[in-house]
Order: structure tokens, then sequence, then C-alpha cells
């Protein structure tokens, strides 16, 4: 734990389980969030523009994209976890304004308490279910970008999987926002096919990008899916399969048909 801390756990009362962070052996100033014994999140402190899981790294270049290199963004993030994506935020676009809606009021306190954040850091959270805290967040406000980060696996919540909640997200994004779902899932994709679908019904565009295998849908993991409120852009497709990690897939238009389910 950063100050010398020792690793703590924290049982978490709505879901029943416990959640835990210990260094990362391998990468100082890094720690883990573990939750029902489950790693959750990585977190280097030092660098907080360094992230550690692929999934995540790949959200973080379509949040690059989203706005010009630099430039402060208002994001929210609709699962928190161990704000690792408003850490890399706030890094890399200094004076952002944030946002983090968790449904577990202990693990926000629980990772603020251990694991603070960058000095600077604008961030506002949100204690409740993501869609009910939507519509708590000040009506007035409009995102850059929105961060939907809570489905691990294929019995996602029906009230939040459904296109319904994305026209909701969708008339809280400024204009030329970004939507970014992280969907993981099990082989097969049926996840992953349903949320193409259901985003399609309220974005303009829709694109997913993930580990080239993961396409294949013979094994679990996890694919990005990013809609917008115009005509996908080709370039971002370059880019992001530029960046990685490798092997890195981007399929948007025809290309992403066969995964609208």
């Amino acid at each position: 734990m950063p100050a010398g801390r020792d690793t703590r756990a924290r049982f978490l009362r709505t879901t029943g389980q416990h959640a835990s962070i210990e260094p990362d052996a391998f990468t100082e100033g890094s720690y883990v969030l573990s939750i029902g014994g489950a790693e959750q999140s990585h977190v280097n402190l030092l660098r907080p523009e360094e992230i550690f899981y692929e999934y995540l790294r790949r959200i973080g270049h379509l949040v690059d994209l989203a706005a010009p290199a630099g430039e402060p963004v208002r994001a929210l993030h609709l699962g928190a976890g161990a704000l690792t994506l408003a850490r890399y935020i706030q890094a890399t676009r200094p004076g952002s304004a944030q946002y983090a809606v968790e449904l577990e009021r202990e693990l926000l306190d629980f990772v603020l308490r251990q694991l603070p954040l960058p000095e600077g850091t604008d961030l506002h959270t949100v204690t409740g279910d993501a869609r009910d805290s939507l519509a708590r967040v000040d009506p007035e406000l409009r995102f850059d970008v929105v961060i939907l980060d809570i489905f691990s696996g294929p019995e996602a919540p029906a009230h939040l999987a459904c296109s319904a909640f994305y026209r909701e997200i969708r008339d809280r994004l400024s204009p030329g926002g970004v939507l970014i779902v992280n969907v993981g899932d099990e082989p097969g994709l049926t996840l992953v096919r349903s949320q193409v679908a259901a985003m399609r019904e309220a974005m303009a565009d829709v694109a997913a990008f993930a580990e080239a295998g993961m396409f294949e849908g013979r094994h679990p993991g996890n694919v990005i899916l990013a809609g917008t409120q115009t005509p996908w852009p080709r370039d971002w497709t370059a880019e992001l399969t530029a960046r990685g990690p490798h092997p890195a897939k981007v399929l948007a238009g025809l290309d992403l048909d066969p995964f609208a389910g």
C-alpha cells in the first residue's frame, strides 16, 4: 500500500463479496484490486498513464481519439473499479471533469483511501445502480466520453444490456461524444452480439475492438464496443489497429454485421 500501508480487505455488503488490494510484485508502485478472489483492476500509481490490462488499454486508446490530444474532457464512468481509467484520463488530459458511478459504496471508499487519486483530479462519485444513477447526475451535463464497464459475463442485467439504456446514455453525450462499452463474454459471444444490436438501435454507428482471435468466438474474453453519433471514422480503425495491444482487430460497418445477433 502507499505510504507503507498494509494489505487490507473490505466486505462489500451489496454483493456479499470481499475486495482486497495487494501490491503487484512485478511492477513498482502498482497494485491489484481483487473482488471475490478474482483480479478486477490494476493500478500503477507511479505511472497512471500506463495501463496493464489489455482491454483497459483498448478503452484508453478510444478515449485518446475522442478529443484532440491533451484536451480536457468530461467523462462519465459507469462502473468504477479501481478508477484505472479515471487516473489515465487525468494523466493524459489534465483538467478533465469526471464522474464515477459504482454500485458498492464500500468499494469506492476502500479504493479512494488505499489508492489515492493523482493530485488535481476532479472526480465526483455517485453510489448506486448505473441506470438509476445516470438520471441522478446533473441532467444539464453532457459528456464527451461515457465508459460502461459492468458486463462480466453472459448474465448481464437486462435493464442495462438494452437499447433503451443506450438511448438514455446517448442523450447525455455532447456533440461528437463517444459511448464505450466493455463486454466480457463467454465463447460464442452471445452477449457481444446482443449488445452490438442494442447499441445500433441507439447510436449512429458502432464498432468492435478486441484481440483478433476474440472474434472467432472460441474463448472467453473482452470485446470493446464503441458507439458514435456520426459514421465511424475510417482513420480510427487504422489508428486503433496500429496501437494494439497486438494482434488487434476492429470491425465496423458491414464487417460487424455478423455480430449484430
